[in-house]
């Protein structure tokens, strides 16, 4: 899925009256339930893959507005989690290998990252478990910006890397 080519619902309105509807036992009106039925597409589509592989920049520190936009859409309630009153929010969807190619202007994998912070990675890996995706494996690259050698030089190791994941993938 390319989520820069593919018509995302926003995530307003309908779709967020939908949610409480949902989590509050209430019936759809109309709007609620055809907006609703677009984030219902999404996560069964998403639900079905054997595998996942989520290439992303990290903008500003996180992830790309689409991306965030995506996640926001198809993690609801009774889709991709539920609630237990007694054990809290519970994971609805299978495991499946996830593979996560984050790059970056800052050199993340080697710590000169000069000082910055990487809070794409942490929340990648929270909000796959929280639907129910634990087998997931990062990959940093970069830095992309900067010196040509050290650009080329996390290139070839994350090409690297990415060559002997492809054999379990």
């Amino acid at each position: 899925m390319d989520i820069w080519r593919e018509r995302m619902p926003e995530f307003s309105g309908p779709i967020v009256e939908a949610k409480y509807a949902r989590m509050n036992a209430q019936a759809f009106n109309d709007a609620q339930r055809d907006s609703f039925a677009e984030a219902e597409r999404m996560a069964l589509r998403f639900s079905l893959a054997d595998r996942v592989l989520i290439s992303t920049p990290m903008w500003n520190f996180s992830i790309p507005y689409k991306l965030k936009q995506w996640f926001d859409i198809i993690v609801q309630p009774g889709l991709t989690f539920t609630f237990d009153p007694s054990q809290g929010y519970l994971p609805l969807l299978n495991d499946r290998p996830t593979l996560v190619i984050l790059a970056s202007g800052s050199d993340f994998a080697t710590g000169m990252n000069r000082g910055r912070i990487d809070m794409a990675t942490p929340y990648l890996r929270e909000i796959l478990r929280f639907v129910g995706i634990r087998n997931v494996r990062f990959v940093p690259i970069g830095p992309t910006t900067g010196p040509q050698q050290p650009i080329v030089a996390a290139r070839e190791r994350s090409e690297q890397r990415l060559a002997a994941m492809a054999m379990s993938f």
